[in-house]
């Protein structure tokens, strides 16, 4: 039914371990325990990119999310709404909602395909002698079934007979001799799914969390690993190095990922504060253009006013710049400070101060 896994991982497995029992004996357990994590990292590279892709998808959208929370707090009554203002916004970001799952959910196949591959090593659904498997020949077949690590074959389990993860024993139950080997690898790979969890809880934006987003971390950090834990019990010892494999290359792959990306994200904010700084004055020189909005300043001329006087620039009561008009205006405060005496005989009184006729405006009659 699912021979469209199963012959492709077979064919990688049966490559590697092809090169790998070339130098150590193709009935060696350590050629089959490298062709099963060289496996797991042939699939992993081609799953490279992807992974890579998904960072970034996932970089995007925290950076987006207070957006996304308004959107999600606008439209709270129209669920029909919110997931079209959602798509958009994804949309405009260049952010696929799928990409950040590509990686995992490619993982579920391979996992499935080498769980079944192993398994029909020494399982023959049609009864009698085991044959073949996929790629492998008899004697494929036979090197692995012989193959064994501290006494244990790699397709045994400490449970067996739980159908789709039975191991190598045919008879069903706990097989205690299998512990000393399965255990510490069962232990390894817990510790390291909680490890990679947590790398990438770590990388979380606070800003973006959700109560969804909390429980959801706390699943991948404290109950995959716990169910590695417990459930590794039932994989055969094979599967376990594929798991540990795995878990180990995605740990490293997290760490080489995310710090390529920060230093991407790093030159590009040294760039964007280079460029502001380019288009800023430079330290200690005055700015030549005007500040928008602002009205070039005229300047202004001096311009002479009515009797000869010359007004200056800025000055409100003009006073005057010349010589003669400045010994003019002497010559008027003295005769202003002086008593006057004109016309006191003329008017028939001796009052001083009294200014004459004649100074008065031309065309006033005198009474």
């Amino acid at each position: 039914m699912l021979d469209f896994i199963y012959y492709p991982v077979s064919f990688i497995l049966w490559c590697w371990h092809k090169v790998f029992g070339f130098v150590l004996g193709e009935s060696n357990a350590i050629s089959w325990i490298l062709a099963i994590i060289f496996l797991t990292f042939t699939v992993r590279g081609i799953m490279f990119k992807p992974f890579v892709n998904q960072v970034r998808s996932m970089k995007k959208m925290q950076d987006f999310a207070p957006e996304m929370k308004k959107i999600q707090k606008k439209y709270a009554n129209d669920r029909q709404r919110q997931a079209m203002e959602m798509q958009k916004l994804q949309k405009e970001h260049g952010v696929n909602p799928l990409g950040s799952c590509l990686p995992m959910l490619l993982q579920i196949p391979v996992f499935i395909g080498l769980n079944h591959v192993l398994r029909m090593f020494t399982i023959n659904p049609y009864g009698g002698p085991k044959t073949e498997n996929y790629f492998f020949t008899q004697a494929g077949v036979d090197s692995y079934v012989h193959a064994k690590i501290f006494g244990v074959t790699l397709g045994d389990a400490i449970y067996t007979g739980v159908g789709m993860v039975s191991g190598g024993n045919t008879v069903a139950g706990f097989h205690w001799g299998v512990a000393p080997v399965a255990i510490p690898l069962m232990i390894v790979a817990s510790i390291a799914t909680h490890l990679t969890a947590r790398h990438s809880v770590q990388r979380q934006n606070p800003e973006s969390a959700t109560p969804q987003t909390a429980m959801m971390n706390k699943l991948t950090m404290y109950i995959f690993p716990l169910g590695v834990l417990v459930f590794g019990a039932l994989f055969p010892v094979g599967l376990l190095f594929y798991w540990l494999a795995n878990n180990g290359w995605t740990l490293m792959q997290q760490r080489l990922v995310y710090t390529r990306i920060d230093k991407e994200e790093e030159a590009r904010k040294e760039a964007e504060k280079e460029k502001r700084a380019n288009l800023g004055p430079k330290p200690g020189q005055k700015p030549t253009a005007p500040r928008p909005g602002q009205k070039p300043v005229q300047q202004k001329k001096n311009k002479p006013s009515a009797g000869g006087q010359v007004k200056k620039a800025g000055s409100p009561h003009g006073f005057a710049q010349t010589g003669s008009a400045t010994a003019a205006a002497k010559d008027t405060t003295n005769a202003a400070a002086e008593p006057s005496t004109n016309g006191s005989k003329e008017n028939g009184a001796e009052t001083p101060g009294l200014i004459s006729d004649s100074t008065k405006k031309s065309g006033r009659k005198r009474r």
